[in-house]
């Protein structure tokens, strides 16, 4: 493991990680639009060789198997490997490999034709290092495809319930590092452009893909999935008391205004991100 991601590791070892277990099938429906799209941009051919980075509990990478791709998937994640391996086993599929292991830091070979990943390359402590070393595992032409969040408030599946809250929570002593590792750290594209050119990756594309998600088929699935993640689960986590239910109350009406018939779809936006690797 990578020196100075020690804290993310501890993150995703832990609740977070048995978080995207208990919730694979409703994360997985929601991010359905992006990671069709990614797919798509990544164009997959049978035989290639991929690294998943972040591969979490193998949604992706499970997809790349069946287009008939051969999968090195990394995450430092335990739980979500895991079930990543279980699923893919059920499902019958040959050619893959899971590893508990931080991309920053692990020994690659060169072989691989495509590195993608679908939310899990926002998290380095280093995240130029990080690439650097992710490069080094690619063939030369090799491609890069992934996906990352744009600001929080350009993202409303998360920001409608999570502006309501902010009132309620803690102010930190000084503005947070919007760079330091976490779902948003790449939201600004120049800075994102600038770690992956330092990193050696040519011809760099950074697309502005927005769509909408679907947070909840009624309101009370909807505040269920807000209580897994994001600032409605620090609500709970921090807040007690009358202050914890007024801060989750302002949360369910601030959704409800947004529902409809068939429930709650709320924008999302994200980089779609393709580089190429032009070898040593």
């Amino acid at each position: 493991m990578s020196p100075g991601n020690e804290e993310q590791i501890e993150y995703w070892n832990g609740k977070a990680g048995q978080t995207w277990v208990r919730s694979m099938d409703r994360i997985d429906g929601m991010l359905a639009p992006i990671t069709q799209a990614l797919l798509e941009r990544a164009a997959v051919k049978p035989g290639e060789r991929v690294i998943d980075v972040g591969c979490g509990c193998g949604s992706t990478a499970i997809e790349l198997l069946r287009r008939g791709a051969l999968v090195f998937g990394l995450d430092v994640s335990e739980p979500m490997l895991a079930l990543a391996k279980e699923r893919a086993t059920a499902a019958g599929l040959k050619g893959f490999a899971f590893k508990r292991a931080d991309a920053a830091a692990q020994p690659l070979t060169p072989d691989h034709e495509l590195v993608l990943s679908r939310f899990g390359v926002m998290f380095f402590s280093k995240p130029a290092e990080a690439f650097r070393n992710i490069r080094t595992g690619m063939t030369p032409d090799g491609r890069l495809v992934f996906v990352c969040w744009q600001a929080m408030a350009e993202n409303a599946w998360m920001s409608t319930a999570g502006q309501a809250v902010m009132a309620f929570l803690s102010k930190p002593a000084t503005a947070p590092d919007p760079r330091a590792p976490g779902p948003f750290a790449f939201a600004d594209r120049e800075y994102l452009r600038s770690i992956l050119e330092s990193a050696g990756f040519t011809g760099v594309e950074i697309e502005d893909f927005r769509t909408k998600l679907h947070v909840g088929d009624d309101l009370d699935q909807a505040m269920e999935f807000q209580k897994d993640i994001g600032p409605v689960a620090r609500a709970l986590a921090e807040l007690e008391g009358e202050t914890r239910d007024r801060a989750l109350a302002a949360a369910r009406a601030a959704l409800a205004a947004h529902l409809g018939p068939k429930g709650i779809d709320l924008g999302a936006a994200c980089w779609l991100v393709t580089a190429r690797n032009p070898g040593r």
